[in-house]
């Protein structure tokens, strides 16, 4: 791919990037990873390994995202397991679940990182995704980032998300207007455990409901054995009375873990599952 920005931060991420030398990117399949991807490989396309990992939390859309990206733009990819799913502190869902889940992720990228330094000479950098606005929000990952050496290069370069979305439009990238896809452990209720069949329920849910209401934006989220519906405001207008009372005869007999579904009526908030303890 041909990388012609005219975007003002351009020069300054490029030159993060070079000054790398070698990259192990990691690309969890949504717009943030795959422009650093896209722009990593343009930088420096021999010296950069995109790293996926593949587990029950990841949504599968992003998974064939990622080997698809690989595909069209001739990425390096490995697609790697990490072992979160063996941590009970992961699976216990503390309000820092992320930081374990990272803590492993990196652990792995590290490994990948010395696996280059046999064909460069000196390790690859570790690098993710994150952009000036995370900084402000709540993200253990950060934690887990600094305690294994991961470079930010859009942090560094002083860009945000607006501006990972502005430079993803400039390049007709075509996963410029994707919408949001956190981790689907992202859904349970700080304290609900983290099991394979809750994820799955919570990944059938909400691909029955945008496919039934043609939404891009759905979450559902578990507290317990309670599932609650939050859509957009203009979706939950539109949806019938019936929505919930489809959704739970669908769950029922394949998710036991799903005892009831109700719609939240306030609608989609991001990271509303997050709560301190």
């Amino acid at each position: 791919m041909d990388i012609s920005l005219d975007h003002p931060r351009w020069p300054a991420l490029r030159g993060v990037l070079e000054d790398m030398g070698g990259l192990v990117v990691a690309v969890s399949g949504g717009v943030d990873s795959l422009l650093l991807a896209t722009l990593a490989h343009a930088a420096l396309p021999g010296r950069t390994l995109m790293a996926h990992a593949a587990s029950p939390a990841v949504p599968q859309a992003d998974t064939e995202r990622v080997r698809q990206q690989a595909h069209v733009q001739g990425w390096s990819l490995a697609v790697v397991t990490t072992g979160e799913f063996e941590d009970e502190m992961y699976l216990n869902n503390p309000y820092d679940r992320c930081y374990f889940c990272k803590s492993h992720l990196y652990k792995k990228l590290q490994g990948l990182s010395r696996d280059m330094a046999k064909e460069f000479g000196s390790p690859a950098i570790v690098t993710s995704g994150a952009n000036t606005d995370d900084l402000g929000e709540h993200r253990p990952g950060l934690q887990a980032a600094k305690e294994n050496g991961v470079r930010h290069p859009f942090v560094e370069a002083g860009i945000s998300k607006a501006g990972i979305r502005t430079m993803c439009r400039e390049l007709q990238l075509p996963f410029a207007e994707l919408p949001a896809s956190p981790c689907l452990s992202s859904r349970l209720y700080t304290g609900t455990k983290v099991t394979a069949q809750r994820l799955e329920a919570v990944a059938f849910a909400e691909d029955y409901l945008k496919k039934r209401l043609g939404a891009d934006v759905v979450r559902c989220r578990i507290c317990n054995d309670a599932m609650l519906v939050e859509l957009e405001p203009g979706h939950i207008a539109q949806a019938p009375p019936s929505l919930t009372c489809d959704l739970k005869h669908q769950l029922e007999g394949r998710f036991p873990c799903v005892a009831s579904v109700v719609m939240d009526p306030e609608g989609y908030r991001p990271g509303r599952a997050f709560k301190q303890t």
